[in-house]
């Protein structure tokens, strides 16, 4: 008998937290520098810093006080970590039991205690992944899943999302982390850790997404925590992404796993059950020990005889249905039945705890006020020496708000559910991400546009469940045909949608059309019957058929009906009526004369950085129009129209005027700003006599200006006009450079006779950098070509680090593109100008 108690006073044991201290502390002085003290955590791979002043402690400075920083503000390397510390400093006695310390850790909202010795002495930290870690709550977190931890969805932030917002955001959702979604819709993570490396870097970061991990570590919501927690501490990482379908749920980690666990100890309570029989017979402290870990539960429970019917429940038990402990003993669970289940839910259930022991799952249930809710429930059965059940024990929790949760990732889901395919906001969200980028890089893309023929007579005739099999089938065989990087979308009925994001040529569309067409002839087998399936495809290319998501799956859709007038099982580009052509352009160019006469035409900034240290060289100016009827309108399009109606003196006019207005504001911030000059500008005869009006009306030194002219400028033609012409401009002052170089027919003898300063490489060679073999080796020769020359190599369309350090190694000197900033509006590059 005494052994027995001395066996179950050891394990039910509560560790003190002094046991669990494994580093010694870290501290720094209070006017050590931020970065000093970041540099000390990264070095000893710790969390959090105490801050001393003599030999006291008086704050500590953690991750999660990074949150608090405004990252374009400060100067770690001179900010003394006195002035943001975290004071004071919570601390707890080491003989302090575990329980305890995690109760005080959820009531202060802190995620370490400060441990002390008797005498008031720091003895060493505790941390929340100590408790997960070493607290012996195997059989809780085997029994739950991850999904029961997630409260809230995670916060996101695209990979562009500028530092110091990023980080606002993540104070303002109090998230220690957040997903990063990228354009190539891949995800990363960006934790508070990784804020606290960057301010020991010392470097500067200009977005979210150069900071963020890849790639994202996902586990299903139906991983048991146990396994989560393995994993954590196997990979050496506080976060785990929650996703299924390819939907995340939310982002799990030691905090959410520790706010969760029930301090009272289901390991505690598992012995006590398991034992309660031969408890209650041999030892009355016993017995209250199982009932305090029983009433401390957060978890509803519930004890029953073999037969079923309840003989205890604990407090959270009546909290949660609504029924008292007398209203609920002798009573059988049946009290608690929503009716929403058939009679084989719990038949399966039954066989499942009878033959294993035990069961979990999700399970519907009523309050006492009637109300359904859901349930996460546990049931375990309790056998006696002889291994005959005698008792079953449920533990049950309400996951109201996870199913809440769940529902409104549902309702934003972008699959469609018969398919599998993309569903018509997932084909839109994907067609405006491709529209940006083909705008970004210049080249085309298609839209196709797919109805079945015919379709109503295999749902008029099999019923609507062989043309749900019919529907499936024909999204299986466009998934087959479909290249990597190409979508294709059910948007509805009968009808796909399929997005190319780069189209090479025409010819490329009609032999990817034939293919579908020929895959969608063959048979499909619909209840035991051959049945033959045709399409009618519609084809729709930007820019030629529209600048606007809507307005391409608009016209891919006459398109299509197009096919279908001429014959079905085929397929049409979309062909706009002359009129229709006619009043589309004349509505244009009515309101890109409107637009000049009012001078609504902006012009926008694109850095330009020198590409070894990051800093702001120059400038250049683009074009940007706003029409409230048209919406956006892409230079694409009124660029070439402007030089068809003569107004691109004009335009060219307004840009310059805006340009010098602009510097002169600027005054001493100013850097040099390139503009771009058409070959019809060029050979305009009063072309130099207005610029340099302009520039004395302006007050503007013509140093600060660059003009950028394109290899189509340099017509053999007029070489001489145009050599004269640029040497009176580079006399004034002015910068010379060559736009979009590698694209045109320039002669090399011919550039070596014009008195220019710069050349910049096309962005057609820059984006498959440095993967593409051809594009390096062109590039490499450009560069060379240039340096021989003696003139400066700009860089342009520069997205990814390894292409600026491709660029870099190879001798280039300037660069410009998205990796570092788009073009921004004049208020938004006084900063800019402030720290160059």
């Amino acid at each position: 008998m005494a052994d027995f108690l001395t066996s179950s006073t050891d394990t039910l044991a509560e560790p003190t937290i002094a046991e669990l201290i494994k580093r010694p502390l870290l501290t720094c002085a209070a006017t050590d520098s931020l970065q000093t003290a970041a540099r000390l955590m990264r070095e000893h791979k710790v969390s959090c810093i105490l801050v001393k002043e003599g030999e006291s402690i008086t704050g500590i400075w953690s991750e999660a006080d990074t949150r608090k920083l405004a990252f374009d503000k400060i100067n770690p390397a001179t900010l003394e970590v006195g002035t943001v510390m975290s004071s004071p400093v919570i601390s707890a006695s080491g003989l302090t039991q575990v329980s305890g310390a995690a109760s005080l850790m959820l009531n202060h909202n802190i995620r370490r205690l400060l441990v002390v010795d008797n005498a008031q002495r720091p003895i060493g930290l505790l941390t929340q992944s100590d408790i997960v870690r070493q607290q012996k709550i195997e059989f809780y977190l085997r029994f739950r899943e991850v999904g029961s931890c997630i409260s809230k969805a995670a916060l996101n932030l695209a990979a562009d999302y500028p530092l110091p917002e990023a980080v606002a955001q993540m104070r303002h959702a109090r998230a220690d982390a957040a997903i990063v979604t990228f354009p190539d819709e891949s995800f990363g993570l960006v934790t508070e850790r990784d804020l606290v490396h960057l301010l020991a870097e010392g470097t500067c970061c200009q977005h979210i997404g150069d900071l963020a991990s890849k790639p994202l570590l996902c586990v299903p919501p139906d991983l048991s925590l146990l396994d989560a927690v393995e994993m954590l501490t196997k990979q050496k990482i506080r976060h785990l992404a929650v996703a299924a379908n390819e939907q995340i749920y939310g982002l799990l980690s030691f905090s959410d796993i520790l706010r969760n666990v029930e301090y009272a100890y289901i390991e505690q309570l598992k012995t006590a059950l398991r034992d309660r029989d031969h408890a209650l017979r041999t030892s009355a402290d016993y017995l209250r020990l199982a009932h305090k870990v029983i009433d401390a539960s957060m978890d509803g429970i519930l004890i029953t005889d073999k037969h079923g019917f309840i003989q205890s429940v604990n407090p959270s038990f009546s909290k949660l249905t609504g029924y008292s402990a007398e209203e609920a003993i002798g009573q059988t669970p049946r009290l608690l039945s929503s009716g929403l289940h058939e009679a084989d839910f719990y038949r399966h259930m039954w066989q499942t705890l009878l033959e294993k022991g035990h069961w979990q799952g999700e399970i519907w249930n009523r309050r006492k006020n009637g109300e359904h809710y859901p349930q996460w429930l546990s049931i375990t059965a309790i056998r006696d020496e002889q291994q005959q059940i005698t008792q079953y024990a449920a533990i049950f929790s309400d996951i109201t708000e996870r199913k809440r949760q769940e529902e409104k990732i549902h309702q934003l889901a972008y699959l469609d559910e018969l398919t599998g395919l993309a569903n018509r906001r997932m084909f839109f969200d994907r067609l405006h991400l491709s529209l940006a980028n083909a705008h970004r890089h210049k080249h085309t893309l298609a839209v196709l546009f797919l109805d079945l023929d015919l379709f109503k007579r295999i749902n008029d005739t099999l019923g609507h469940q062989a043309g749900d099999q019919a529907l499936k089938e024909v999204a299986r065989r466009l998934q087959s045909t479909l290249r990597e990087g190409e979508s294709v979308a059910r948007i509805g009925g009968d009808e796909f949608t399929i997005l190319i994001p780069e189209v090479s040529n025409c010819k490329s569309l009609q032999t990817l059309a034939q293919r579908i067409i020929s895959q969608l002839e063959k048979p499909v087998q619909l209840l035991q019957q051959e049945f033959f399936l045709t399409t009618s495809i519609g084809i729709s290319l930007y820019p030629k058929d529209g600048n606007s998501a809507e307005l391409l799956v608009k016209h891919a859709d006459v398109a299509m009906y197009q096919a279908k007038s001429a014959g079905r099982n085929q397929y049409s580009f979309y062909q706009a009526s002359s009129s229709q052509q006619n009043e589309d352009e004349l509505k244009l160019e009515q309101a890109l004369r409107q637009a000049l006469r009012q001078q609504q035409l902006e012009v926008y900034y694109q850095p330009k950085f020198t590409l070894a240290t990051g800093k702001l060289c120059g400038l250049e100016a683009l074009l940007r129009w706003h029409d409230t009827e048209l919406g956006s309108v892409s230079p694409v399009l009124f660029i070439p129209l402007a030089e068809k109606l003569g107004l691109i003196h004009q335009l060219g006019e307004q840009v310059l005027r805006q340009v010098c207005s602009q510097l002169r504001i600027w005054q001493d911030l100013a850097v040099p700003v390139a503009i771009n000059i058409s070959a019809l500008q060029l050979t305009e005869p009063d072309f130099l006599s207005k610029l340099i009006n302009i520039l004395e009306q302006s007050g503007v030194s013509p140093s600060l200006l660059e003009l950028e002219l394109t290899e189509s400028c340099l017509i053999p033609e007029q070489a001489e006009y145009t050599l004269s012409v640029l040497t009176q401009l580079k006399a004034l002052g002015l910068r010379l450079s060559i736009d979009d170089f590698g694209t045109g027919y320039s002669s090399l003898s011919y550039l070596r006779r014009l008195p220019l300063d710069a050349l910049k490489i096309d962005r057609s060679f820059i984006k498959d950098l440095p993967a593409s073999e051809s594009d390096s080796q062109i590039t490499l020769a450009i560069i060379a070509m240039a340096k021989a020359l003696g003139l400066e190599v700009i860089a342009e369309g520069i997205e990814l680090t390894t292409q600026r350090q491709f660029l870099l190694d190879a001798g280039c000197d300037t660069g410009q593109g998205f990796l570092v900033s788009p073009a921004l509006p004049s208020a938004e590059i006084n900063k800019w100008l402030v720290n160059s």
